[in-house]
């Protein structure tokens, strides 16, 4: 399966109408958060496949559009926040926002509080494995896991609690965005146990297929 995985960063070439000539034929299309309504409802409008997304912790309760439209999230996405969902055989669950580091309300999270998150996930989790014999295929975050391509400071240190939640139901993938690159030496895909953490930032094209035998 072709994943185009986008997050963080309006990408000209991708927000324009040489997208399918930039990217080539995508099964899915895959938002990390903190990017505009209307980018994401523009990518998937124009590459029309199924789309799933997370908030970032810049999410926005609405969007304000020019033709007078309020925008509580992108057309034509599923949220995958707490949820878990297959599309043509692959197992998705996600996981939005980042640490806790000031008062806003929404989108950000200590780890206390990204373990509730987790805990909606489980139930899901067991059925994949009852149903597929597996537990996830790709776990798509906004922020990374702790000491795997974070930073120091307390906006971008990343979850402790991704660190078991990989350990515990193996997916093949996490997906994040949140750490912004600026140099081309920058590790942005590392083995943690089973699981592959890809930073996708501001966008790739990934080749994911069901694991099947885990």
């Amino acid at each position: 399966m072709r994943v185009l995985a986008i997050s963080d960063k309006v990408v000209p070439v991708l927000y324009s109408g040489g997208i399918r000539e930039h990217v080539g034929d995508v099964d899915l299309i895959i938002s990390c958060g903190d990017l505009p309504y209307y980018y994401i409802d523009f990518v998937v409008s124009m590459l029309n496949r199924p789309s799933y997304f997370v908030y970032g912790n810049h999410g926005k309760e609405a969007e304000y559009w020019s033709n007078n439209q309020v925008m509580s999230g992108p057309a034509g996405a599923t949220n995958l926040h707490g949820n878990t969902q297959v599309t043509d055989g692959l197992l998705l669950a996600g996981l939005e926002g980042s640490m806790r580091y000031n008062s806003a309300p929404r989108f950000q999270y200590t780890d206390g509080e990204m373990w509730g998150n987790i805990a909606r996930l489980i139930p899901g989790l067991l059925f994949n494995r009852l149903r597929y014999g597996r537990w996830l295929d790709v776990l798509v975050a906004h922020s990374p896991p702790f000491g795997i391509h974070d930073q120091p400071d307390r906006a971008h240190t990343g979850f402790r609690s991704f660190l078991h939640l990989m350990r515990w139901f193996k997916p093949s993938y996490l997906l994040h965005g949140h750490i912004h690159l600026y140099r081309s030496d920058t590790v942005t895909r590392t083995c943690y146990h089973q699981t592959q953490v890809v930073n996708i930032y501001p966008y790739r094209i990934l080749s994911i297929e069901p694991e099947l035998s885990r």
